[in-house]
């Protein structure tokens, strides 16, 4: 009985372990593979012999950046399958990830599997996430189930991503509007001006990271919206496609369910008021205005602070000439920052340092004083929205550049001025010495009277 019992007990034991390692290596696959996974699990789903149920899926913001717009899916259940269909799949092994993210060829994909593998993410980051089941006729919910088998086919997932116009819920909004048979009318309402003002309304907490949207994106993101372009935000999105009705009368949305009532508002806490880019940028104006007061009262050029000052500033530039002309993010020009953040500034950088570069350096000052006048007039004016804190850093480089040029153009002046005195003297000094050789004396000209 020992042995018997020893026996089953160690069947069991091997029985669960097997189990156990089947499931994580599913799970394994899953996120490590996660196109040759999904793609399988895509095809797996038998045709349902009862109805569908289609919904969309709103997780509402996280803390982490690429969670501050939330996320949207597609969820289509029966009662032999519950699936959800994700267009937010992107793998950061592929080549030059980084690379062609900045350059505007990121590629995501779409993919399909259980529901339940869904939420145990946004549960574990406490952020609400809302169903809303769509009033579709059962050929239209066919229709939306075999283009999505489709679209996960190995030759179809991939698609080129766009943060405004091609992400996880524009390209939903775009497949039911393919497959309703009558056409979906959304609210027209409008609540941001422009992408820019709804990307910081959603940033608002996070006023470094759209510090640095603002210097990376032109006024590709500031031309007035439509109601429906503000969807690109899955949170805008739940509220526009809640009040949306089918030109045959129905309501878009039959039934909204809260799937995780969520911890509350999951993103980070504001950023105090000293910890923000425009009080920084106010510090940096009160230095270079003390900076500015100091270089004419010393006459000194202080060499190590304009190369660190222009070096930033050229490094920055590099980047905004790389999306200008190089990225092809419809998004990124034009861009009027291309006048004071360019490459050129490390030009500046390191002419400041040798007398011989001096005019170069020079030239750049003149440069930089007349951009920054030109770019504080007629941006009132222009398209392209600036962030606030941009502006005293402006009034850095135009006070920066006014101290060179007047120091090393003044200082320029003094050495020819006492370069050409000195030539001068010298000149009166050999004409009065060969003067005195060549006029004759009194017994010379007592000789030649004589």
């Amino acid at each position: 009985m020992l042995k018997k019992s020893s026996i089953a007990n160690r069947c069991s034991a091997m029985t669960i372990l097997i189990v156990m390692a089947l499931s994580w290596l599913c799970v394994f696959s899953l996120n490590a593979v996660p196109s040759r996974t999904l793609a399988s699990d895509a095809g797996n789903y038998s045709r349902p012999a009862d109805s569908l149920r289609v919904s969309f899926i709103t997780c509402y913001p996280g803390p982490e950046i690429y969670e501050l717009y939330g996320h949207e899916a597609i969820r289509i259940r029966s009662n032999t399958m519950d699936s959800v269909w994700n267009f937010g799949i992107f793998d950061f092994r592929e080549p030059n990830f980084v690379y062609r993210f900045v350059k505007g060829e990121t590629d995501y994909m779409v993919a399909g599997y259980p529901f339940e593998w869904f939420m145990p993410e946004y549960v574990a980051r406490g952020s609400r996430v809302v169903e809303q089941e769509l009033n579709l006729t059962q050929a239209e919910a066919m229709d939306m189930l075999s283009r999505l088998r489709t679209l996960t086919l190995p030759e179809n997932r991939r698609y080129r991503y766009n943060y405004v116009k091609n992400n996880c819920a524009t390209r939903i909004i775009c497949l039911l509007d393919s497959v309703a048979s009558a056409r979906v009318v959304y609210p027209d309402s409008v609540r941001y001006a422009t992408f820019r003002e709804e990307m910081r309304a959603y940033n608002r907490n996070y006023p470094w990271y759209q510090f640095g949207i603002d210097i990376a994106l032109g006024s590709g993101i500031d031309y007035p919206l439509k109601a429906k372009e503000e969807m690109f935000v899955p949170v805008e999105m739940l509220r526009m496609t809640g009040a949306a009705r089918l030109a045959d009368g129905r309501h878009l949305v039959g039934r909204e369910n809260i799937l995780y009532e969520g911890r509350g508002d999951m993103t980070l806490s504001p950023t105090p008021w000293y910890a923000g880019p425009m009080f920084w940028s106010l510090v940096m104006l009160a230095a270079s205005a003390a900076f500015f007061v100091y270089s004419l009262w010393s006459r000194k050029i202080v060499k190590t602070v304009y190369s660190l000052w222009y070096f930033l500033q050229g490094v920055a530039g590099l980047l905004v000439a790389f999306l200008v002309f190089i990225s092809v993010h419809e998004a990124t020009s034009p861009n009027t920052l291309i006048l004071w953040l360019n490459p050129l500034q490390l030009l500046m950088a390191m002419a400041v340092w040798w007398k011989k570069t001096r005019p170069v350096a020079i030239a750049m000052a003149y440069y930089n004083m007349v951009a920054m006048v030109c770019m504080f007039v007629v941006w009132p004016f222009q398209h392209q929205s600036a962030n606030p804190a941009f502006f005293p850093l402006m009034g850095c480089n135009l006070l920066m550049s006014l101290a060179y040029a007047i120091i090393a153009g003044k200082e320029s002046y003094i050495n020819n001025r006492l370069v050409d005195s000195a030539t001068s003297s010298r000149k009166k000094a050999g004409g009065s010495a060969s003067g005195k050789r060549k006029s004759p004396t009194k017994r010379q000209r007592k000789t030649t009277a004589e």
